[in-house]
């Protein structure tokens, strides 16, 4: 199935964050790494600030086994709706955001 998620982004684990998505620590997580970081590349910053991607999951609860070895970490307030296909977000490119913000302050 493919939800819809958002969350606000623990701006403090940038860094972290992006040094795991790029290492291949994220991406060689089984079952979902692959997916993850697909997500994550797709993600966008939206107007209200929040991060929103949509991602495919299978676990009887959404993102269950993705929150707890990586999201919990990284956002807060995540939610997520069931969607029919991987849809278009609006804003800025959480990527880029996160590639820019490792060589600042945030």
């Amino acid at each position: 199935m493919i939800y819809r998620v958002r969350a606000r982004f623990r701006k403090e684990k940038a860094l972290e964050f992006y040094q795991k998505l790029t290492n291949g620590t994220i991406n060689n997580q089984q079952p979902d790494g692959r997916e993850m970081v697909a997500s994550m590349q797709r993600a966008k910053i939206t107007a209200s600030g929040e991060v929103e991607w949509y991602e495919m999951c299978f676990c009887s609860t959404p993102l269950a086994h993705e929150r707890t070895t990586v999201y919990n970490h990284y956002f807060e307030d995540l939610t997520t709706e069931p969607a029919i296909d991987y849809g278009e977000v609006k804003g800025d490119s959480f990527w880029t955001w996160l590639s820019l913000a490792i060589d600042k302050p945030v």
